[in-house]
């Protein structure tokens, strides 16, 4: 089993993006699927998270309302919207898969799956 995530790139600021992650049959209503980012030098850090069990979408405090996660269940697909790019959104974005309790769904460590990861760029 393995996830798979794809659609990053260079965007100017303000242009958008949208990820795919392919979640490889993990969309069981016990499974949470979640966006984390890196940026060189700093710490992963949490983006945004769908729980099939209540299809509710969670989403980092740095999103305000600029992202949405929409999904094709018959694809095993999940995405990730990203409007109104700026530069500090710049990382390497990973789809991670687990069956965290809500409270822990922003902590990384609490999926143990893990896509490859898909570099987005913002520039200025």
């Amino acid at each position: 089993v393995q996830l798979q995530a794809s659609g990053g790139g260079l965007v100017q600021a303000g242009g958008s993006l949208r990820l795919s992650c392919l979640t490889s049959g993990r969309t069981s209503s016990s499974y949470t699927t979640a966006w984390f980012r890196q940026a060189p030098g700093k710490e992963r850090e949490f983006v945004a998270a769908f729980r099939w069990m209540s299809k509710y979408s969670y989403f980092g405090d740095f999103v305000k309302d600029r992202f949405s996660i929409s999904r094709d269940g018959a694809k095993e697909m999940l995405y990730l919207q990203m409007n109104n790019l700026k530069p500090e959104d710049t990382a390497v974005y990973y789809c991670a898969s687990g069956r965290p309790p809500l409270g822990s769904i922003r902590t990384a460590s609490s999926f143990n799956l893990w896509g490859q990861g898909t570099q987005v760029t913002v520039s200025s």
